[in-house]
């Protein structure tokens, strides 16, 4: 593995998944691997999961890890060709070069801005640091993709499932502010990749970018779209055709007990209790969302495993 920006870059995914669960049982036998390399973790947003467990990860392989958030640094110019006249001081193009020098592999945090959808499509943060660095990139939520938590969930998924292919429904959720597509994005590709019985429900309006969700299932019956569910993974996202738009604060989307049933309940975190879903179920055995979160560290460590194996 050269890079991680999107999970294509995973060469086969069933494989890795099966690679991390065995990692988690030993998660220092390769901790010299990383030995007098360096992660270097930019953060142009905040983080809580993504960082803790990104630099544990590069821990129990060894490195040593540097983090810097990019609001604390000068402005950074990603344009080509710009008169830097304004407020604007770096432009990428020596940033990405210098901090490649610190760097054996360069890890990024960076959202969108849910009001330009080209410049958002076009990964203009991500994309600009690929193309200037020259050492391997991580992507640790982009503008349109979060792979390191798609990778967690497929773990989690394969680690729980009682049956070899699960019903795994991804529902949309009420939520007050605008939230990105990323998460959403992702985990759709990865369903795609792996083995399982895969739908989608929102209200209509909420439809993804339909170049990721392709021939997968939607149904904007969420009651039905729950039926006999495995695993239910509530999620919130603004509009993709009103690009960032809220188009429905319905409450009855809410995930509740009595929704779920028996089916196992994910969310990337965090997540916003009675507006999401109701405590009754984030407190239940039904709730895996802390086993989740836990393998956020493995699926960052495989991946960082393989891109050191390959420098």
């Amino acid at each position: 593995m050269k890079k991680y920006t999107n999970i294509y870059d995973i060469s086969n995914i069933p494989e890795i998944i099966q690679e991390a669960i065995h990692l988690k049982k030993n998660p220092f036998a390769h901790e010299n691997l990383g030995k007098h390399k360096t992660l270097v973790m930019l953060f142009f947003n905040a983080s809580l999961r993504t960082r803790l467990s990104t630099e544990k990860a590069a821990k129990n392989l060894g490195m040593q890890v540097m983090i810097l958030n990019v609001n604390d640094t000068w402005n950074l110019e990603f344009e080509d060709g710009t008169v830097m006249n304004f407020n604007t001081t770096e432009h990428v193009k020596e940033a990405a070069q210098v901090i490649s020098q610190y760097a054996d592999i360069i890890a990024i945090r960076a959202f969108p801005s849910l009001t330009n959808k080209e410049k958002d499509a076009s990964e203009w943060i991500l994309n600009r640091f690929t193309k200037h660095a020259t050492v391997p990139i991580i992507n640790m939520e982009s503008a349109t993709m979060h792979p390191l938590q798609a990778l967690a969930d497929a773990i989690t998924i394969e680690e729980l499932k009682t049956i070899k292919k699960p019903k795994v429904v991804l529902t949309w959720a009420p939520h007050p502010k605008a939230l990105p597509q990323a998460v959403a994005n992702s985990f759709v590709e990865m369903m795609e990749n792996i083995d399982v019985d895969f739908c989608i429900t929102h209200p209509k309006g909420y439809e993804l970018n339909p170049e990721i969700t392709l021939e997968t299932q939607i149904n904007y019956n969420q009651a039905e779209a729950l039926k006999d569910a495995d695993f239910v993974y509530a999620k919130n996202w603004s509009s993709y055709s009103n690009y960032g738009e809220i188009l429905s604060q319905d409450a009855n989307w809410m995930l509740t007990q009595e929704k779920i049933k028996t089916a196992k309940f994910m969310h990337c975190l965090p997540v916003r209790r009675n507006v999401v879903v109701e405590d009754a179920v984030l407190d239940s055995n039904n709730s895996i969302v802390i086993q989740q979160a836990n393998n956020r560290t493995y699926a960052a460590q495989i991946v960082l495993k393989k891109i050191l194996e390959n420098l």
